[in-house]
């Protein structure tokens, strides 16, 4: 294995990962780029999405590469900052060249950004991130994917939960990114078709260390389920205040917070915290007969046997959106953007986190019934509600 590490400036770190000798050295290499944030508020996310994508093009390149081409990856770290994600995006456009963007941020606010850069340009770009707005609506997003779920069905995955608890009242503290608005915006067009009854609506910027003024209001509000949007260590902060003002509400986070790391900073707080997620970190915990799990136990004993750690949720976005990428390579057989984009239209597989199934009319594989519903308990992720397998 050969890297290069190259200083860009503002936007931080650029990685080229190559395979020596086994490779036709004369081949043009494919190349793909990541954007991920590995400082900043977002860092505790794009983490392992970056060993993960390291990873895998290491090991097509072992292999052969795609068609017998090379595969050349590209990684720059956004800082959880729109600017250098924006930045970041015409850099691997315009000077890189890149064939193929995946992991736009690990944000949505940073994914939408980039998306109208990837549009101008013509370029695919697959996006790890939530908020619909990414890949919608679909005639203003011909060139962007999502090896993810949209916000819209992990709102509609969590009502389904409260609904099976017979719980109607809810308070949502969403932060001010796109991230948060965007899951907002989608619970109050939900809300009042599923018998929700929304009590209190509070903000927070993502660097908040201090919940309490709006955790009062909430409180007086009087809800059974208090939801918090945010991928940011506020939502810790959102735990420890609720329970230090003596709040015994369901405290719940949407598919932004499945970190271990944050719940074990917010200790006794977090215990019994309830998540919308995907499958992925429990995936153990799911049937044999569930197709994900044998592709989830594979991904994380490859991950554990180069880097000697488990991935996480993240990773597991990661993986699925460089499954998409490296397949849409193979299947376009070249360096045609638009038989690129075309192939990802097309594709059909199982990934970590679910049964993604593409269309010209659908730029998200997965569905409402791939998301589950968990807890933290005794400091590990309990499975309240599982997937859809059908």
């Amino acid at each position: 294995m050969r890297r290069t590490w190259i200083t860009a400036l503002a936007l931080g770190v650029s990685l080229t990962v190559l395979a020596g000798g086994a490779l036709a050295q004369d081949k043009r290499p494919y190349k793909i780029g990541s954007v991920f944030s590995l400082t900043g508020p977002g860092a505790l996310l794009g983490a392992r999405m970056k060993t993960t994508v390291e990873m895998m093009v290491e090991a097509v390149n072992k292999k052969g590469g795609i068609n017998g081409h090379p595969v050349e990856l590209v990684i720059y770290d956004a800082a959880s900052d729109v600017t250098k994600a924006v930045a970041a995006t015409n850099r691997l456009i315009t000077q890189d060249k890149v064939d193929i963007i995946t992991g736009a941020g690990n944000m949505s606010g940073l994914s939408l950004a980039m998306k109208p850069i990837a549009m101008r340009y013509a370029v695919p770009m697959i996006s790890n991130a939530g908020a619909s707005g990414i890949v919608e609506p679909i005639d203003k997003s011909a060139w962007v994917f999502k090896s993810h779920l949209t916000d819209r069905e992990v709102i509609g995955r969590a009502i389904d939960y409260w609904k099976s608890k017979g719980i109607t009242r809810v308070a949502m503290l969403s932060d001010t990114s796109g991230f948060g608005t965007s899951a907002r915006d989608e619970l109050k067009l939900q809300a009042p078709g599923a018998g929700i009854n929304v009590v209190a609506w509070e903000e927070f910027g993502m660097a908040a260390n201090d919940l309490v003024p709006q955790l009062t209001r909430i409180r007086a509000a009087n809800p059974e389920v208090i939801l918090c949007w945010t991928v940011a260590p506020s939502g810790v902060v959102f735990m420890k205040n609720a329970r230090q003002l003596g709040m015994k509400q369901i405290l719940m986070h949407g598919f932004g917070y499945v970190v271990p790391k944050y719940m074990e900073m917010a200790g006794d707080a977090a215990e019994g915290a309830v998540l919308v997620s995907l499958r992925f970190p429990v995936g153990t915990q799911l049937a044999d007969s569930d197709p994900t799990k044998k592709v989830i136990l594979n991904y994380i004993a490859e991950h554990k046997a180069k880097y000697g750690s488990e991935p996480d949720v993240y990773g597991a976005e990661a993986y699925d959106g460089m499954t998409m990428a490296l397949k849409a390579l193979e299947a376009a057989n070249g360096f045609d953007k638009e038989k690129i984009r075309s192939a990802l239209e097309r594709l059909e597989f199982i990934g970590t986190n679910g049964l993604y199934k593409f269309s010209p009319q659908k730029h998200y594989g997965l569905t409402k019934e791939d998301a589950v519903v968990m807890e933290w308990r005794n400091g590990n992720w309990k499975l309240l509600m599982g997937a859809d397998t059908k």
